[in-house]
């Protein structure tokens, strides 16, 4: 017979392991390089589109900004979504204007890190705080997309479609975050944040 303490037990175990199978099963996929290596030419709307989903260092970190402001909450919410998209703006004007930047894909694979860290130990600093941590990474986003965009066959459309996927991620990271919060008092979105923060160290030493 099954008790509701063995239950418990069980649940705790495998909420602890979590983060370690969620980070296995990232590991697997391509490195985050590759999201920014293209065999020809950009196309446009679509390749945008596609761009973000399938550069799995964006995915995460534009997820994690997502998960991170429903775990804040209050204005967080929506103002850590909307101000992560109008920096990589700029740094992806900075990108096609040949503006330098050393270190971009480092300072990528460390926003994945910084971001699934803050929502693993439920940060939760002055609003302030986080918009600068993420405008600082939202630099390094958009300045190494800015870079590939004049290659694109229709650079206008590629850009809209970049934000517009941009855009939905974080969506999908607020409702993410706003259902895992409800649950096992937030210690499954932690879980989450931690998995997250397991793959930018492997994509900051890889």
């Amino acid at each position: 017979m099954v008790t509701g303490n063995s239950l418990a037990a069980r649940a705790r175990v495998s909420l602890r392991l979590l983060p370690l199978g969620l980070a296995s099963l990232l590991m697997l996929l391509p490195r985050p390089a590759s999201a920014h290596v293209e065999g020809g030419p950009l196309g446009g709307f679509e390749s945008g589109f596609t761009h973000p989903i399938f550069g799995m260092d964006h995915l995460l970190a534009m997820l994690a900004v997502g998960i991170w402001g429903a775990q804040m909450g209050g204005r967080a919410i929506w103002t850590l979504p909307v101000t992560f998209p109008l920096i990589m703006a700029m740094g992806g004007v900075a990108g096609m204007a040949g503006v330098p930047l050393p270190h971009v894909e480092l300072g990528i694979a460390l926003s994945v890190l910084a971001l699934g860290a803050a929502i693993a130990f439920a940060w939760k600093p002055a609003e302030w705080s986080a918009l600068a941590l993420i405008a600082v990474f939202a630099v390094c986003h958009g300045h190494a997309h800015g870079v590939e965009l004049p290659s694109a066959a229709d650079p206008a459309s590629y850009a809209v479609g970049f934000v517009v996927a941009t855009g939905l991620i974080h969506v999908t990271g607020i409702g993410v975050g706003l259902l895992l919060g409800r649950l096992w008092d937030g210690k499954l979105a932690q879980a989450l944040g931690a998995a997250i923060a397991a793959v930018g160290i492997y994509f900051a030493v890889a």
